[in-house]
């Protein structure tokens, strides 16, 4: 250039630095990978900016992941699960059950409940601390489990949780509000710690993604390691080598994909030779699995979805070892093949009836939950049945229906949608029985506690000051994606069938499933294996009680049952359990009846083979009437309620506003 303002552009095809030809792509992604930390472009599918750099922390995170601090292979590992779950909405509700949870009993290695623990106190308050996020408007929480993989070396978790903390707010520069508890009662030691989503100042602690995923791990990895010292040369080659067979994702696999290059190639070359043998070995058995194939010589190229298909082996993995324990504790036989995954979403997919196994955690950090059914077919299903909160409580050897959630608009949603149409987008309570005289009032209300559900949910309908409901044109499309989206935090229904086990059923006072399987004109199907076999035995011992009670009658080799079986059971089993509470409380029972009114105070839930009861107790006298959930939380109250046919019509207290039924 002669000037500022003159130049002479050579054209042709540009090339790098040392001779060698490159494409003008292939620069372009090699300056996008620089700008991007290294990650552009990569074999797990990130590109670009992420945002994961934003927050507290991401400086540290940058240098923690250069690798240069750390010992490579001969650190201790550690692992780390992070959730930040919402605060607002039931949020609160959910973190004060997760806070029980964490504290249940069993935890300690004495089998003792977990106790809490802070920065300065072994006896924590953790009501104190969920009452400190709520006066804050703490907008979020930050979950976190530790687990070394070394941890049961350690007498004490407690000191080295405290030293991470202290770690983790020098690297944030800010000090945190946190309590923790330890568990043992798994085969990794590991323990819970619960963040405030606050800094010191009352701000919004936001902390950086890569902080969360990388530098927190490379933190604890360096404190356990300088507590339990470097990894030996045979802990070495031992890990590499199982690391290299397994069917999930590994610290091998993690490495390579961090090595693929802008071509998006991989080679097992390494300086290390320990290394290069086990990133060989591993590329051998990625490709066995169909996620790896050489394109040259010592060149690899990894399949796009590797990172999620190993996982996913790695989860069906860990299912098949739950099943394959839980079975063994509950001393039942399956064989391999008769250990399935029940898919809520498969194509016709039927409800399923069997025996509850076992209840159990599969994720602690997202609050998944899991059931073990042994089934009327004979095999022992494991099934995700998704949030905690979304299942009650089921006592073991429970007979329980598990059905897929429905993911499409309810009839509910459709009634609605028409009344709206009808009526230029609105719809209310008199709109709905003028446009459907038919319909009482107590099921119009039904509608209006799923528009407030759908509300809440933020499914687009919106409520007037007078009771109107402003109803979307396309109201069925969001009810269903409203369906969608709580199928995610619970896939399937689960319906009690009976709390007893079928053993305890066949010689049960009041209506039982047997009862009803006896008189149904489609009986579930029982194969003569597990819980089918044991349900056939249980069903002709009930026939034999039913004889003795003078509830069915011989004829030849039939068994005919009396009419209104079912409507005798549950008087039987009414007027036993009425009679020891008479003989408790010193008061008479008396039997509501069609339109009665029922006035008293609630005393508490009484759960019957026929379904749950209300104990409500007047000044002279008490009666039971059927639970419904709208009671929960009410004993000790003032109800109020009018009999209507199986139903209630309950109000409480002083309170205005439509009776609930």
């Amino acid at each position: 250039m002669s000037g500022d303002d003159e130049f002479e552009p050579r054209l042709g095809k540009p090339r790098a630095a040392g001779g060698r030809a490159k494409s003008y792509v292939s620069r372009v992604l090699g300056a996008a990978m620089l700008a991007s930390g290294g990650r552009f472009g990569r074999a797990s599918g990130r590109t670009g900016f992420t945002g994961a750099r934003i927050g507290r922390g991401a400086g540290v995170a940058a240098v923690l992941a250069t690798g240069d601090h750390r010992a490579g292979l001969r650190s201790r590992r550690v692992v780390i699960k992070i959730s930040t779950p919402r605060l607002s909405g039931k949020g609160l509700a959910t973190a004060r059950a997760h806070l029980r949870y964490i504290q249940r009993d069993g935890v300690t290695r004495e089998g003792l409940p977990g106790q809490l623990y802070g920065a300065d106190t072994d006896r924590a308050d953790g009501r104190a601390f969920l009452d400190r996020a709520q006066a804050g408007g703490d907008a979020r929480q930050f979950r976190m489990i530790v687990s070394a993989e070394d941890g049961a070396r350690y007498d004490d978790l407690k000191p080295l949780t405290r030293r991470l903390m202290r770690q983790v707010e020098i690297d944030l520069g800010t000090r945190l509000d946190w309590v923790a508890v330890d568990h043992h009662n798994t085969g990794h030691p590991h323990t819970h710690v619960l963040i405030r989503g606050r800094d010191e100042r009352g701000r919004d602690l936001i902390i950086a993604k890569d902080y969360l995923t990388r530098g927190l791990r490379e933190r604890a990895q360096d404190l356990v390691s300088f507590d339990l010292g470097p990894i030996s040369d045979q802990e070495i080659v031992a890990r590499l080598t199982r690391e290299a067979k397994q069917e999930r994702l590994t610290s091998l696999d993690r490495r390579l994909l961090a090595a693929v290059d802008e071509d998006g190639l991989v080679s097992p070359r390494h300086g290390d030779p320990l290394q290069y043998a086990a990133r060989a070995g591993r590329l051998q058995t990625l490709a066995r699995l169909g996620l790896a194939r050489e394109v040259a010589p010592t060149l690899w190229r990894l399949d796009e979805g590797l990172e999620a298909t190993l996982r996913t082996l790695g989860e069906r993995g860990d299912i098949q070892k739950t099943l394959y324990r839980a079975l063994a504790e509950a001393g039942v036989e399956r064989a391999a093949s008769d250990q399935v995954v029940f898919e809520p979403r498969a194509p016709g997919q039927r409800p399923l009836v069997g025996r509850l196994v076992r209840r159990g955690l599969s994720d602690e950090v997202g609050d998944r939950h899991f059931m073990i059914i042994d089934g009327c077919d004979g095999r022992a299903h494991y099934i995700d049945i998704g949030k905690g909160a979304a299942t009650e409580m089921i006592p073991d050897d429970a007979v329980v229906r598990v059905s897929p959630r429905s993911v499409e608009a309810t009839v509910a949603d459709q009634t609605v949608a028409e009344v709206a149409r009808a009526n230029g987008g609105r719809y209310s309570l008199d709109h709905h029985l003028a446009h459907d005289p038919a319909a009482t009032a107590g099921f119009a209300q039904a509608h209006l506690r799923r528009l407030e559900a759908l509300r809440r949910g933020g499914a687009g309908v919106e409520r007037g000051a007078d009771g109107t409901w402003t109803v979307p044109a396309d109201h069925l499309a969001r009810a269903a994606a409203f369906e969608r989206r709580k199928a995610l935090d619970a896939p399937v229904v689960v319906e009690v069938l009976s709390p007893l086990s079928v053993e305890r059923q066949a010689s049960a006072l009041g209506p039982t499933w047997l009862d009803r399987e006896l008189l149904s004109q489609a009986p579930e199907p029982l194969r003569d294996a597990g819980f089918g076999r044991a349900a056939r035995q249980a069903l002709a011992q009930r026939r034999q009680w039913l004889l003795q009670q003078d509830l069915a009658e011989q004829d030849g080799e039939r068994i005919l049952l009396r009419a209104g079986l079912m409507r005798r059971l549950e008087g039987m089993e009414r007027a036993d359990i009425a009679q020891a509470i008479a003989a408790e409380t010193g008061l008479p029972y008396a039997a509501a009846r069609q339109g009665d009114r029922i006035e008293g105070v609630l005393r508490r839930r009484i759960d019957l083979n026929s379904g749950p009861m209300a104990l409500v107790e007047k000044s002279r006298e008490f009666t039971l009437v059927p639970w419904r959930p709208v009671l929960e939380g009410r004993e000790g109250r003032v109800v109020t309620g009018v009999v209507r046919g199986a139903s209630i019509s309950w109000s409480f207290g002083r309170e205005r506003g439509p009776s609930v039924s």
